[in-house]
Protein backbone atom coordinates (compact mmCIF):
# COMPACT_ATOMS: atom_id res chain seq x y z
CA UNK A 1 0.00 0.00 0.00
CA UNK A 2 1.23 3.81 -1.05
CA UNK A 3 -0.08 6.69 0.68
CA UNK A 4 0.60 10.28 -0.53
CA UNK A 5 0.98 13.24 2.28
CA UNK A 6 0.90 16.34 0.83
CA UNK A 7 2.41 19.38 3.20
CA UNK A 8 3.97 22.35 1.51
CA UNK A 9 4.35 25.96 2.65
CA UNK A 10 6.26 27.11 5.83
CA UNK A 11 9.18 25.25 7.14
CA UNK A 12 7.28 25.63 10.80
CA UNK A 13 4.46 23.45 9.60
CA UNK A 14 6.26 20.84 7.45
CA UNK A 15 8.68 20.27 10.54
CA UNK A 16 5.27 19.88 12.26
CA UNK A 17 4.22 16.55 10.40
CA UNK A 18 6.86 14.56 12.22
CA UNK A 19 5.66 13.32 14.91
CA UNK A 20 2.52 11.55 12.70
CA UNK A 21 4.98 10.44 10.24
CA UNK A 22 7.22 8.81 13.19
CA UNK A 23 4.23 7.31 14.89
CA UNK A 24 3.01 6.20 11.55
CA UNK A 25 5.78 4.28 10.45
CA UNK A 26 5.99 2.69 13.84
CA UNK A 27 2.89 1.63 13.84
CA UNK A 28 2.22 0.71 10.31
CA UNK A 29 5.89 -0.31 8.80
CA UNK A 30 4.57 -2.07 5.99
CA UNK A 31 2.41 0.84 4.56
CA UNK A 32 5.16 3.42 2.03
CA UNK A 33 4.51 6.92 2.41
CA UNK A 34 5.63 9.27 -0.66
CA UNK A 35 6.07 12.58 0.93
CA UNK A 36 5.29 15.38 -1.41
CA UNK A 37 7.19 18.72 -0.02
CA UNK A 38 9.51 21.73 -1.07
CA UNK A 39 13.35 20.68 -1.81
CA UNK A 40 14.49 22.96 0.60
CA UNK A 41 12.99 20.86 4.13
CA UNK A 42 14.88 17.32 2.83
CA UNK A 43 16.68 17.03 5.72
CA UNK A 44 13.52 16.90 7.87
CA UNK A 45 12.94 12.69 6.70
CA UNK A 46 16.51 11.91 5.57
CA UNK A 47 16.88 9.71 8.54
CA UNK A 48 13.62 8.16 7.92
CA UNK A 49 13.07 4.70 6.10
CA UNK A 50 9.98 4.38 4.31
CA UNK A 51 9.41 7.84 3.27
CA UNK A 52 9.80 8.45 -0.17
CA UNK A 53 10.16 12.37 -0.95
CA UNK A 54 8.83 14.24 -4.08
CA UNK A 55 9.94 17.74 -4.55
CA UNK A 56 7.70 19.13 -6.76
CA UNK A 57 9.52 22.29 -9.29
CA UNK A 58 6.67 24.81 -8.29
CA UNK A 59 8.15 27.95 -10.07
CA UNK A 60 9.13 25.84 -13.82
CA UNK A 61 8.02 22.18 -14.44
CA UNK A 62 4.70 22.38 -12.14
CA UNK A 63 3.76 25.44 -12.31
CA UNK A 64 -0.17 26.60 -13.03
CA UNK A 65 -3.01 24.17 -13.82
CA UNK A 66 -0.91 22.55 -16.45
CA UNK A 67 2.22 22.09 -13.98
CA UNK A 68 -0.26 20.35 -11.26
CA UNK A 69 -1.48 17.97 -14.23
CA UNK A 70 2.11 17.27 -14.82
CA UNK A 71 2.71 17.19 -11.33
CA UNK A 72 -0.09 14.05 -10.87
CA UNK A 73 1.30 12.25 -14.09
CA UNK A 74 4.67 12.37 -12.56
CA UNK A 75 3.42 11.32 -9.20
CA UNK A 76 2.13 8.34 -10.91
CA UNK A 77 5.20 6.83 -12.81
CA UNK A 78 6.51 6.08 -9.16
CA UNK A 79 3.38 3.55 -9.15
CA UNK A 80 -0.34 3.20 -7.72
CA UNK A 81 -1.24 5.67 -5.13
CA UNK A 82 -4.21 4.04 -2.67
CA UNK A 83 -4.70 7.55 -0.45
CA UNK A 84 -4.05 11.13 -0.73
CA UNK A 85 -3.61 13.09 3.01
CA UNK A 86 -3.90 16.27 1.95
CA UNK A 87 -2.18 18.16 5.09
CA UNK A 88 -2.13 21.48 3.35
CA UNK A 89 -4.98 22.25 1.41
CA UNK A 90 -4.80 25.51 -0.72
CA UNK A 91 -5.83 25.83 -4.46
CA UNK A 92 -2.47 23.74 -6.03
CA UNK A 93 -3.86 20.70 -3.39
CA UNK A 94 -7.44 21.17 -4.18
CA UNK A 95 -6.91 20.65 -8.24
CA UNK A 96 -3.99 17.82 -7.06
CA UNK A 97 -6.66 15.72 -5.09
CA UNK A 98 -9.11 16.44 -8.14
CA UNK A 99 -6.78 14.97 -10.59
CA UNK A 100 -6.45 11.76 -8.33
CA UNK A 101 -10.15 11.64 -7.07
CA UNK A 102 -10.91 11.37 -11.26
CA UNK A 103 -8.78 8.34 -11.56
CA UNK A 104 -10.51 6.63 -8.50
CA UNK A 105 -8.32 7.07 -4.95
CA UNK A 106 -9.89 8.92 -2.58
CA UNK A 107 -8.37 11.63 -0.47
CA UNK A 108 -8.75 12.96 2.77
CA UNK A 109 -8.13 16.76 3.69
CA UNK A 110 -7.45 18.78 7.21
CA UNK A 111 -9.42 20.34 8.49
CA UNK A 112 -7.80 23.94 9.23
CA UNK A 113 -10.43 25.48 12.31
CA UNK A 114 -10.55 28.27 10.29
CA UNK A 115 -13.52 29.78 11.99
CA UNK A 116 -12.38 28.85 15.46
CA UNK A 117 -9.36 30.96 14.86
CA UNK A 118 -11.57 33.99 13.75
CA UNK A 119 -13.03 33.38 16.69
CA UNK A 120 -10.01 33.48 18.91
CA UNK A 121 -8.41 36.70 17.28
CA UNK A 122 -11.72 38.52 17.64
CA UNK A 123 -12.19 37.84 21.41
CA UNK A 124 -15.04 36.07 21.27
CA UNK A 125 -13.33 32.96 22.28
CA UNK A 126 -10.36 32.60 24.63
CA UNK A 127 -10.51 28.70 24.95
CA UNK A 128 -7.04 26.20 23.38
CA UNK A 129 -8.01 25.11 19.82
CA UNK A 130 -6.39 21.57 18.64
CA UNK A 131 -2.70 21.76 18.08
CA UNK A 132 -1.66 21.29 14.40
CA UNK A 133 0.18 17.91 15.05
CA UNK A 134 -3.24 17.07 16.15
CA UNK A 135 -5.21 18.00 13.16
CA UNK A 136 -2.56 16.20 10.96
CA UNK A 137 -3.00 12.92 13.16
CA UNK A 138 -6.73 13.34 12.92
CA UNK A 139 -5.96 13.65 8.51
CA UNK A 140 -4.83 9.94 9.07
CA UNK A 141 -7.47 8.74 11.17
CA UNK A 142 -10.04 9.33 8.84
CA UNK A 143 -8.45 7.60 6.35
CA UNK A 144 -8.67 4.32 8.68
CA UNK A 145 -5.05 4.74 10.47
CA UNK A 146 -5.37 5.45 14.11
CA UNK A 147 -2.29 6.67 15.15
CA UNK A 148 -0.72 8.82 18.44
CA UNK A 149 1.81 11.68 17.77
CA UNK A 150 5.18 11.41 19.06
CA UNK A 151 6.40 13.73 21.64
CA UNK A 152 10.04 14.67 22.05
CA UNK A 153 12.87 13.38 20.00
CA UNK A 154 11.41 13.10 16.09
CA UNK A 155 14.57 14.99 14.17
CA UNK A 156 16.74 12.22 13.22
CA UNK A 157 20.70 13.57 12.01
CA UNK A 158 23.20 11.93 10.57
CA UNK A 159 27.13 11.15 12.21
CA UNK A 160 28.40 13.34 10.00
CA UNK A 161 25.97 16.52 11.19
CA UNK A 162 26.93 15.34 14.89
CA UNK A 163 30.48 15.38 14.28
CA UNK A 164 29.90 19.14 13.13
CA UNK A 165 28.06 19.60 16.62
CA UNK A 166 31.00 17.97 18.40
CA UNK A 167 33.89 20.04 16.35
CA UNK A 168 31.65 23.74 17.36
CA UNK A 169 31.19 22.86 21.10
CA UNK A 170 34.86 21.44 22.07
CA UNK A 171 36.17 23.17 24.98
CA UNK A 172 33.23 25.88 25.14
CA UNK A 173 32.17 24.88 29.31
CA UNK A 174 28.78 26.74 30.23
CA UNK A 175 25.37 26.18 28.79
CA UNK A 176 24.90 25.84 25.35
CA UNK A 177 21.79 28.31 24.83
CA UNK A 178 20.33 28.37 21.36
CA UNK A 179 18.45 32.05 20.67
CA UNK A 180 16.55 32.63 17.78
CA UNK A 181 15.86 36.10 17.73
CA UNK A 182 13.80 37.38 14.69
CA UNK A 183 10.34 35.91 13.51
CA UNK A 184 9.13 36.96 9.61
CA UNK A 185 5.99 38.86 10.73
CA UNK A 186 5.82 41.56 12.67
CA UNK A 187 3.25 40.78 15.38
CA UNK A 188 5.36 37.68 16.34
CA UNK A 189 8.72 39.63 17.08
CA UNK A 190 9.68 40.34 20.19
CA UNK A 191 12.24 44.00 20.21
CA UNK A 192 15.73 42.81 19.91
CA UNK A 193 17.13 44.99 21.92
CA UNK A 194 15.24 43.20 24.68
CA UNK A 195 16.63 39.88 23.50
CA UNK A 196 20.07 41.61 23.43
CA UNK A 197 19.33 42.39 27.41
CA UNK A 198 18.18 38.93 28.30
CA UNK A 199 21.31 37.67 27.05
CA UNK A 200 23.48 39.86 29.54
CA UNK A 201 21.59 39.20 32.20
CA UNK A 202 21.82 35.05 31.53
CA UNK A 203 25.77 35.86 31.12
CA UNK A 204 25.63 37.74 34.94
CA UNK A 205 23.81 34.68 36.92
CA UNK A 206 25.62 31.77 34.51
CA UNK A 207 28.21 30.61 32.28
CA UNK A 208 26.97 30.49 29.18
CA UNK A 209 27.32 30.29 25.19
CA UNK A 210 24.62 31.63 23.25
CA UNK A 211 24.63 30.11 19.54
CA UNK A 212 22.51 32.16 17.37
CA UNK A 213 19.83 31.06 14.57
CA UNK A 214 17.81 32.60 11.59
CA UNK A 215 17.47 32.74 8.03
CA UNK A 216 19.41 33.79 5.20
CA UNK A 217 17.70 37.32 5.64
CA UNK A 218 18.44 37.72 8.92
CA UNK A 219 22.43 37.31 8.58
CA UNK A 220 23.52 40.52 8.82
CA UNK A 221 21.47 41.36 12.28
CA UNK A 222 22.63 38.33 13.78
CA UNK A 223 26.23 39.46 13.03
CA UNK A 224 25.70 42.98 14.64
CA UNK A 225 24.44 40.60 17.12
CA UNK A 226 27.69 38.10 17.74
CA UNK A 227 29.64 41.45 18.35
CA UNK A 228 28.11 42.02 22.05
CA UNK A 229 30.13 39.28 22.80
CA UNK A 230 32.75 36.39 22.35
CA UNK A 231 30.37 33.55 23.63
CA UNK A 232 27.93 34.85 21.23
CA UNK A 233 28.23 33.31 17.90
CA UNK A 234 26.15 33.19 14.92
CA UNK A 235 25.41 30.05 12.84
CA UNK A 236 23.40 31.70 10.36
CA UNK A 237 24.75 30.94 6.44
CA UNK A 238 27.22 28.52 8.03
CA UNK A 239 25.74 25.15 8.52
CA UNK A 240 23.26 23.10 6.84
CA UNK A 241 19.99 22.62 7.65
CA UNK A 242 20.51 19.10 8.84
CA UNK A 243 23.49 20.26 11.23
CA UNK A 244 21.60 23.16 12.49
CA UNK A 245 19.10 20.56 13.61
CA UNK A 246 21.92 18.46 15.36
CA UNK A 247 23.26 21.91 17.14
CA UNK A 248 19.81 22.67 18.52
CA UNK A 249 19.53 18.98 19.35
CA UNK A 250 22.61 19.48 21.77
CA UNK A 251 21.53 22.35 23.62
CA UNK A 252 20.57 22.74 27.13
CA UNK A 253 17.23 24.80 25.97
CA UNK A 254 16.41 27.34 23.38
CA UNK A 255 14.67 31.01 23.53
CA UNK A 256 12.51 31.36 20.55
CA UNK A 257 10.04 33.18 19.12
CA UNK A 258 6.74 31.71 17.45
CA UNK A 259 8.82 30.66 14.42
CA UNK A 260 9.90 27.68 12.32
CA UNK A 261 13.21 27.57 14.92
CA UNK A 262 11.03 27.29 17.92
CA UNK A 263 9.84 24.19 16.17
CA UNK A 264 12.60 22.40 14.88
CA UNK A 265 14.32 23.06 18.31
CA UNK A 266 11.34 21.25 19.96
CA UNK A 267 11.02 18.31 17.63
CA UNK A 268 14.98 17.70 18.36
CA UNK A 269 14.35 16.73 21.47
CA UNK A 270 15.52 20.55 23.28
CA UNK A 271 13.59 22.30 26.00
CA UNK A 272 12.44 25.68 24.00
CA UNK A 273 11.17 29.04 25.98
CA UNK A 274 9.17 30.55 24.15
CA UNK A 275 8.14 33.91 23.45
CA UNK A 276 4.63 35.23 22.12
CA UNK A 277 3.55 38.40 21.56
CA UNK A 278 0.71 39.27 19.34
CA UNK A 279 0.09 35.26 18.45
CA UNK A 280 -0.36 33.04 21.22
CA UNK A 281 0.05 28.86 21.97
CA UNK A 282 -3.91 28.76 21.88
CA UNK A 283 -4.11 28.50 17.85
CA UNK A 284 -2.47 25.58 17.95
CA UNK A 285 0.84 26.51 17.15
CA UNK A 286 2.82 26.13 20.34
CA UNK A 287 6.13 24.09 20.43
CA UNK A 288 4.97 20.66 20.30
CA UNK A 289 5.34 18.16 23.45
CA UNK A 290 7.04 21.31 25.62
CA UNK A 291 5.16 21.95 29.07
CA UNK A 292 2.52 25.39 28.78
CA UNK A 293 5.24 26.84 31.29
CA UNK A 294 7.73 27.11 28.70
CA UNK A 295 5.38 29.97 26.97
CA UNK A 296 5.87 33.03 27.64
CA UNK A 297 3.15 36.03 26.76
CA UNK A 298 1.46 38.81 28.70
CA UNK A 299 -2.19 37.23 29.75
CA UNK A 300 -4.91 37.82 27.44
CA UNK A 301 -6.13 38.62 30.87
CA UNK A 302 -4.18 41.75 31.57
CA UNK A 303 -4.06 42.61 28.03
CA UNK A 304 -7.63 41.60 25.89
CA UNK A 305 -6.67 42.24 22.99
CA UNK A 306 -4.50 39.13 22.77
CA UNK A 307 -3.60 37.41 20.38
CA UNK A 308 -4.17 39.49 17.61
CA UNK A 309 -3.75 37.53 14.99
CA UNK A 310 -2.90 33.63 14.35
CA UNK A 311 -0.27 33.81 11.91
CA UNK A 312 1.40 37.25 12.43
CA UNK A 313 0.15 39.13 9.88
CA UNK A 314 -1.68 42.55 10.26
CA UNK A 315 -1.23 45.38 12.64
CA UNK A 316 -1.10 46.62 16.19
CA UNK A 317 -5.00 47.75 16.99
CA UNK A 318 -3.84 49.28 20.21
CA UNK A 319 -1.06 51.01 18.19
CA UNK A 320 1.53 50.96 20.92
CA UNK A 321 2.67 47.32 20.76
CA UNK A 322 1.65 46.63 24.51
CA UNK A 323 2.15 42.69 24.01
CA UNK A 324 5.64 43.45 22.82
CA UNK A 325 6.85 45.99 25.28
CA UNK A 326 5.21 44.83 28.40
CA UNK A 327 7.03 41.79 28.09
CA UNK A 328 9.95 43.35 29.40
CA UNK A 329 13.73 41.34 29.54
CA UNK A 330 13.10 41.47 33.59
CA UNK A 331 10.17 39.16 33.25
CA UNK A 332 11.42 36.77 30.35
CA UNK A 333 14.59 36.48 33.27
CA UNK A 334 12.58 35.31 36.25
CA UNK A 335 10.60 33.34 34.28
CA UNK A 336 14.03 30.91 33.31
CA UNK A 337 14.61 31.50 36.66
CA UNK A 338 12.05 29.78 37.72
CA UNK A 339 11.86 26.92 35.36
CA UNK A 340 15.47 26.43 36.95
CA UNK A 341 16.75 25.87 33.41
CA UNK A 342 19.79 29.01 34.25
Amino acid sequence: MRILVIRLSSMGDVALTLPVLKAFREEYPDIELIMLTKPEFRAFFSGYKGIILITPELKYRHKGISGILRLFLDIRKTGDIDNVIDLHDVLRTKVLRFFFRLGGTPAYIIDKGRKEKRLLVSGRRKSELKHTVIRYAEVFRAAGFVISPVEGRCIVTGEKAKGKVSELLLGKRGLHIGIAPFARHELKQWPVEYMKALMEMISEKSEAWFWLFGGKEECARLSEMEKMDGRILSLCGKLTLEEEMAVMGALDFMVAMDSSNMHMAALSGTKVISIWVGTDPLAGFGAWGQPAEFSISISSEELKCRPCTVYGKGRCHRGDFACMLWLTPEKVFSRLVELKVI
